[in-house]
């Protein structure tokens, strides 16, 4: 199985497409937001595009979420639960937030995602234990 991850960058954040293959069969897709490109800076900017490794883990804080292996100079990449990247609150500092559509979820004029925990739900419920993530 892998996933393809295509974004869209923008100056406040990042959207964008996931969609699961197994094999040339697509079985599923979802919307995603992360931080804007930043080159690659911790905490502010979304993570390089390029092909990694995917495992599912236990987060001691996130809980059942997804590590992405191996970026360069970056750690603790996570695909968890969270809607919002901008504004007074903010769900990531680099990880990848997958949900059902884009709104302004809070009101306060930056675009979010919603329905974050279905969409990650649904990505545990269909995906291996490890696969390939393929960011565009």
């Amino acid at each position: 199985m892998k996933c393809v991850l295509s974004r869209s960058y923008q100056k406040n954040q990042t959207i964008g497409s996931l969609i699961a293959f197994d094999g040339e069969k697509r079985i599923y897709s979802c919307k995603t937001i992360e931080l804007p490109w930043l080159n690659n800076q911790h905490n502010i900017s979304c993570i390089p595009e390029g092909i990694y490794e995917v495992i599912r883990i236990i987060h001691p804080a996130k809980g059942k979420c997804f590590s992405v292996q191996n970026v360069p100079d970056r750690e603790g990449i996570l695909i968890h639960k969270g809607n919002y990247i901008n504004g007074t609150k903010i769900d990531s500092k680099g990880c990848i937030l997958p949900g059902l559509a884009f709104m302004d979820v809070n009101d306060d004029g930056f675009i979010d995602v919603c329905d974050s925990t279905i969409a990650l739900n649904n990505l545990l419920s269909l995906l291996p234990e490890s696969f390939k993530l393929i960011i565009i």
